[in-house]
């Protein structure tokens, strides 16, 4: 078993834009395709999990998110690095229609999609860290006794300054961005 770092998208590799309903809305953020690599060099698994509620809302279709998905991946390639796994939560507990309005399991802020990965991938949660510009991404870390990292882009900065006292779990770090949290972690394996 290996560890991994799981990456929220929108705001913490990607720009944070709101729905991204084309794949010509998706742009890496400064700095987060050198993160990957970084990542695919010291053999950590490189994993995206990413709520995408858009299609539950009827903001995009299914399809949609699958081009948009693949346009992140081959941005990721075109700077030398890739993703060791992607995994995605359609759903909304309360918008728009079944399958997609569902009480799951894999909305971050649970687990599931950090436990589906484990499972699929033979990662250590133990050994791996979370990271994402949101709250609600240092949950499933936590929950699975994974670290956390909190990322000043997207929405990070505002959550860090003006939500921090009602954070539900702690960040075990406070990173710029990607490649700093990728960093952090990197540099905490070595010691």
């Amino acid at each position: 078993m290996r560890p991994a770092v799981f990456i929220d998208r929108d705001g913490t590799l990607t720009e944070e834009v709101g729905y991204v309903n084309h794949p010509r809305r998706l742009r890496l953020l400064p700095r987060s395709a050198e993160a990957i690599r970084r990542l695919n060099q010291a053999g950590v698994a490189a994993v995206v999990v990413t709520n995408q509620a858009g299609v539950a809302r009827g903001y995009f279709s299914e399809e949609v998110l699958h081009a948009v998905n693949r346009e992140l991946v081959e941005q990721l390639k075109r700077e030398g690095a890739h993703l060791d796994g992607l995994y995605v939560c359609p759903h909304h507990p309360t918008e728009g229609e079944p399958p997609f309005r569902a009480r799951c399991d894999c909305r971050k802020p649970k687990p599931g999609l950090l436990q589906r990965a484990a499972a699929d991938l033979g990662l250590d949660l133990g050994a791996s860290t979370m990271v994402g510009d949101k709250a609600s991404d240092l949950v499933p870390g936590a929950t699975v006794g994974a670290r956390s990292v909190l990322v000043l882009t997207g929405y990070g900065l505002g959550e860090w300054e003006f939500r921090r006292s009602t954070f539900p779990v702690a960040p075990d770090h406070v990173a710029g961005d990607l490649l700093d949290a990728v960093e952090w972690v990197l540099g905490r394996s070595a010691a």
